[in-house]
């Protein structure tokens, strides 16, 4: 009897137990999706894995590779003293460790550093000018550069200095030196030209010289003709020959630029303002460079001379420029009796304000918010009072006003953006009211905020009686950190005594300020939410 062939176990070995128990084998088209989903899910497990990997990676990598950034640990105050030292006029602030924080930059004479930067060191007959740098976040030395005495001025901030632009220049004795603001390291150095020494500050020009950095010009002003100087920013050399500006005596002077590229030099003289050509400048000086002129200020030119007369009159106190009006920059004209706003293109009166004697030097800011810059200026008025007064920067309008008593060694008025379009104005001097202000005034000072949407109250601040040579209110950081910076010292220039440098972040002012309303403007809000007010302040760099 022959045996069946059907037997399943010994005919294909290889066949499964559970198909032969289920009675028969599955279909070719079931065993194929069987094993496809078998492989999907194999790639997926594998996909889902990889993922975790990777973002395990990506999570370790900026916790523990890429460290992330630090913000700057400030201090709200911090002083710096140097015993037995003399100081002068000149603050700058400028970011000169490159941790996007801005520094200070001063001028001490000394004779010794507190970097151990000894005069005889680097060959200076002792005493000897610093100039040194201070963190702005917790006032330690950044580095300092000992120069030859005497100071004369100091400019920083000049784009065509140093690798990466911003360093400083400083005219002292017979020498003209340039200094890079990231390590104190002189870039160049030159001699005063005809031992004449410059005693007005820089102005930066464009590239004459066709080697990509923007240029120099140096101003000589002497008792018989005033001189200028080109000089290469790049290498300090002079470019092309002196030029003799003017017979008379120059005594300040600026760059303008009326609009669509041109470029005018304005020279302060005991005459009045006057314009001139920068092309015509460089020509005089056998420099070929074409700059774009303005048809307006040239039709106003003497044939002769072309000099373009701006105003005449020997009573012009101060030249300011104003805030951009397009692509045009206005001046500010302070005179004997007046404040008058010059349009920098036609050369024609906006406004004039009459006043009687201007103490200081205007400040700009913003009052309201039309977005046009308004101006804060300080008008004697006899009897040792001041009015302190905001014009509106359209119109010349009166927009907010107090007395205040002229308290001595007063600096001038500062501001400080806030990111709602108002400003705030510090100013300084005593209220009317004060009993007894001669013995007050005696030993002390103090200063006042303003912000204009409490324009009927005012923040006072006592401070010390320390003789101020220079002030400064600004912003450490772009839109943070609002401070002001004092630089105190001996009242005689030049005198040697003790120096302070001090910073103060100005909310740290807010919880030691009075709280004084003025008149009938003053706030119904109470004196805690007028201080929670300003304290919820935000800053704008613009």
């Amino acid at each position: 009897m022959t045996e069946p062939t059907d037997h399943t176990t010994e005919a294909d070995p290889l066949r499964k137990e559970d198909d032969v128990a289920e009675g028969g084998g599955a279909p070719a088209q079931t065993k194929k999706k069987t094993l496809g989903l078998a492989k999907l899910t194999h790639w997926r497990t594998a996909a889902f894995f990889f993922s975790l990997f990777l973002g395990l990676t990506i999570v370790f990598a900026f916790s523990f590779v890429i460290p992330c950034p630090v913000r700057p640990q400030y201090l709200s105050v911090w002083n710096h003293t140097f015993p037995e030292a003399a100081t002068y006029d000149f603050l700058a602030v400028e970011d000169a460790n490159k941790d996007k924080v801005k520094d200070v930059l001063f001028v001490l004479k000394e004779s010794k550093g507190s970097q151990n930067a000894n005069c005889s060191d680097a060959g200076l007959k002792t005493p000897c000018v610093v100039v040194s740098a201070v963190a702005g976040t917790n006032g330690e030395m950044i580095w300092e550069r000992p120069l030859s005495a005497e100071f004369h001025w100091a400019q920083c901030g000049l784009e065509s200095l140093g690798e990466k632009g911003g360093g400083c220049l400083v005219s002292h004795s017979n020498e003209v030196t340039a200094i890079d603001k990231y390590t104190g390291v002189v870039i160049w150095k030159h001699f005063q030209l005809l031992n004449l020494s410059s005693t007005l500050p820089v102005l930066s020009v464009p590239d004459l010289n066709g080697d990509g950095v923007g240029d120099l010009a140096l101003v000589y002003p002497s008792p018989t003709q005033t001189l200028l100087a080109f000089l290469s920013g790049k290498t300090g050399i002079q470019i092309g020959s002196l030029v003799v500006l003017d017979t008379d005596k120059i005594t300040k002077h600026l760059l303008l630029s009326p609009g669509k590229g041109s470029h005018y030099v304005l020279f302060q003289k005991d005459s009045g303002l006057y314009g001139w050509n920068l092309q015509k400048i460089a020509a005089q000086a056998g420099v070929e460079k074409s700059f774009k002129t303005n048809n307006r200020w040239e039709s106003k030119a003497n044939n002769t001379s072309g000099l373009i007369p701006i105003y005449q009159s020997g009573s012009l106190s101060y030249v300011l420029q104003t805030g951009k009006a397009g692509d045009v920059t206005n001046l500010l004209l302070v005179t004997g009796g007046a404040v008058e706003l010059v349009d920098g293109n036609s050369l024609t009166s906006v406004w004039t304000v009459n006043t009687s004697t201007i103490l200081s030097e205007p400040s700009f800011g913003h009052f309201n918010k039309d977005g046009i810059i308004d101006i804060l200026v300080e008008e004697d008025i006899g009897n040792s009072t001041k009015r302190v007064v905001i014009l509106d920067g359209k119109s010349g309008a009166m927009l907010w006003e107090i007395n205040l008593l002229a308290s001595p060694n007063s600096p001038k008025p500062a501001s400080i953006d806030t990111i709602n379009s108002f400003s705030v104005f510090m100013f300084w001097g005593l209220m009317s009211s004060e009993a007894n202000f001669t013995s007050v005034l005696s030993v002390e000072r103090r200063s006042y905020m303003l912000y204009p949407h409490y324009s009927g109250v005012l923040l006072e601040k006592s401070h010390d009686k320390d003789h101020i040579i220079a002030f400064k209110a600004t912003l450490l950081e772009r839109g943070r950190h609002a401070c002001y910076i004092l630089l105190t010292g001996p009242e005689e220039e030049g005198a040697t005594g003790t120096v302070v440098l001090r910073k103060q972040k100005l909310k740290e002012d807010i919880p030691h300020s009075r709280v004084i309303h003025i008149g009938s403007r003053s706030s119904q809000e109470t004196n805690e939410d007028i201080k929670e007010g300003f304290h919820r302040l935000r800053f704008s760099a613009e």
